[in-house]
């Protein structure tokens, strides 16, 4: 009696476990109507898998090289300029009596390019170095002071500056002190990147463009500090992009990639490995979902159908080199599958404890019957 109700227990499913088998997530994959496919994934195919469309976002960060720029900053459009003007000759347009300079203050660069000069008119500046915005002038001054001298600062405008729009200490507005800023001393500048941030993403908008970075290959490559331009804006942002892991793993919970790119091995470490006593390790799942348009007839190259379970076995070394380069993309899901073993041994388990309540009733019904 006893066998027969564990046999019964064990045919109707319905024996206490975790995770899912490997062989009921994949039944009916080879059905007519199966709406997925099983893909067994392995040296001889990875490769021809990496082909595949990439689903989640973008496939890589996008962003701007480092390069070299003039120390001396340009003039732009709003920038500030102040000038002061010595002319030596006797009865000067240019100067009051007694003095032999005049000082004009707060000269606007106008949206034409060019700041207002008495005697001279509209005089073009934007592009121009200070020092060559200061000799145009002297230049355009020649006819009515031959020997007049030109001091001119410059102070940065709306439109020589870059905008620091969040994730930062200080976000704000800030001047580019020249030609040659790099992102990281105005990160710097800003505050620096908030300790709160999770893998943070240094993004940079220019001129209709958009580039992306992880903070950490920021920090770490010298040739990606890249150089700043008027009017770009940058912010920093959380990754969002995040893996779920399911199934009999060190943990079941939405794991933010920590890096650029996590292979499938990598992101076992992150689920905290397989379980010792329930996981299956030939059975290790990743369940994708790919656009209607990126699917292909059949003995082409790429996915036959929209949803596409990948199956990695981790007892071979085959299987082995293969996880190493699987590449894990945002929203997937990774299942370690529950090892056939544990319904075995929950089976025999059933089994111990009704033989031994079975023992114990034929010993009280031997002792009551004396």
């Amino acid at each position: 009696m006893a066998i027969s109700a564990i046999l019964a227990v064990a045919g109707c499913g319905s024996l206490p476990r975790g995770a899912a088998l490997q062989k009921e997530v994949t039944r009916g994959a080879g059905a007519q109507d199966a709406t997925f496919q099983v893909v067994k994934v392995s040296n001889e195919n990875i490769e021809v898998i990496k082909g595949w469309p990439v689903t989640g976002w973008s496939g890589a960060f996008r962003w701007i090289k480092t390069s070299r720029g003039p120390q001396s900053q340009t003039l732009q459009i709003g920038d500030k300029v102040d000038l002061t003007i010595w002319d030596n000759q006797q009865n000067s347009l240019l100067t009051q009596n007694g003095s032999n300079m005049t000082t004009l203050t707060a000269l606007v660069v106008s949206p034409n390019g060019s700041i207002f000069v008495p005697y001279i008119g509209d005089v073009v500046v934007n592009g121009l170095t200070s020092d060559g915005a200061r000799k145009r002038i002297q230049r355009e001054l020649t006819p009515i002071a031959p020997d007049a001298q030109v001091q001119l600062t410059a102070t940065p405008g709306v439109g020589n500056s870059v905008s620091v729009l969040g994730g930062v200490g200080a976000p704000g507005s800030y001047p580019l002190p020249d030609r040659n800023t790099k992102i990281l001393t105005m990160l710097a500048t800003a505050g620096g990147i908030k300790d709160s941030m999770r893998n943070p993403v240094v993004s940079l908008s220019r001129a209709g463009q958009s580039y992306s970075i992880p903070a950490k290959d920021l920090y770490n490559n010298p040739d990606k500090n890249t150089r700043l331009y008027s009017g770009d804006q940058i912010i920093i942002q959380n990754d969002e992009r995040a893996f779920t892991s399911l199934g009999a793993s060190g943990t079941e919970s939405l794991i933010h990639f920590p890096k650029e790119y996590v292979t499938a091995m990598e992101a076992m470490s992150l689920m905290g490995g397989i379980n010792d006593t329930r996981g299956n390790p030939k059975g290790i799942l990743i369940l994708r979902e790919y656009p209607a348009d990126a699917v292909v007839p059949e003995g082409q190259n790429g996915p036959e159908k929209q949803q596409v379970i990948f199956s990695l076995n981790l007892t071979t070394a085959d299987g082995l080199f293969a996880a190493r380069n699987f590449l894990i993309h945002p929203n997937d899901t990774v299942l370690a599958t529950e090892s056939p073993v544990v319904a075995l041994q929950t089976i025999f388990g059933l089994f111990g404890s009704l033989v031994g309540a079975t023992a114990q009733a034929n010993t009280l019904a031997t002792s009551l019957s004396n």
